[in-house]
């Protein structure tokens, strides 16, 4: 099983990348984690944010694999704590399909990208910078994964 980050936004950070990279290596085989990265829509092309997020929304439909768990990481969405995310994590790793997490761009996503999602996900109350939120939900994956297998790194 694949758990895949889908966000829109590319020429991250060094430091983004770095990170993100330290916690998909640590995931093991059987529950890897991808980055999809989704061209933004150019914000100077002289179209309106709705025109910007539906050209968007079109991009994620193309980029996402068809039979996947779909969780949109919205600010409204449900605020997990890790334990309860390592529950979602059985779940999936027991139903046998792909995870894709939706990370949008700077006007958010499209709301048929989030009406498509079988979960809506907050990470934090916060306001997250989108690479930011990348390198988290990593760490979130990992820590849920050592969490299921009784690993040290996740300490309560």
């Amino acid at each position: 099983m694949k758990f895949l980050i889908l966000a829109v936004g590319n020429k991250m950070p060094e430091w983004i990348t770095t990170g993100f990279n330290e916690y998909a290596k640590r995931m093991p085989r059987e529950a890897s984690i991808s980055l999809i990265e989704v061209k933004p829509e150019p914000r100077t092309t002289g179209k309106t944010v709705p025109q910007i997020m539906e050209a968007e929304a079109q991009r994620i439909e193309s980029a996402l694999p068809k039979d996947v768990t779909r969780v949109v990481l919205d600010e409204r969405g449900n605020h997990l704590d890790t334990k309860q995310i390592a529950q979602k994590m059985h779940d999936w790793l027991g139903g046998g399909r792909d995870v894709a997490f939706i990370i949008g761009g700077a006007d958010g996503l499209h709301e048929s990208v989030r009406a498509s999602a079988q979960l809506l996900l907050a990470l934090s109350a916060l306001t997250l910078p989108h690479g930011m939120a990348r390198v988290l939900l990593a760490e979130q994956l990992y820590r849920a994964h050592s969490l299921l297998h009784n690993h040290p790194y996740h300490r309560e």
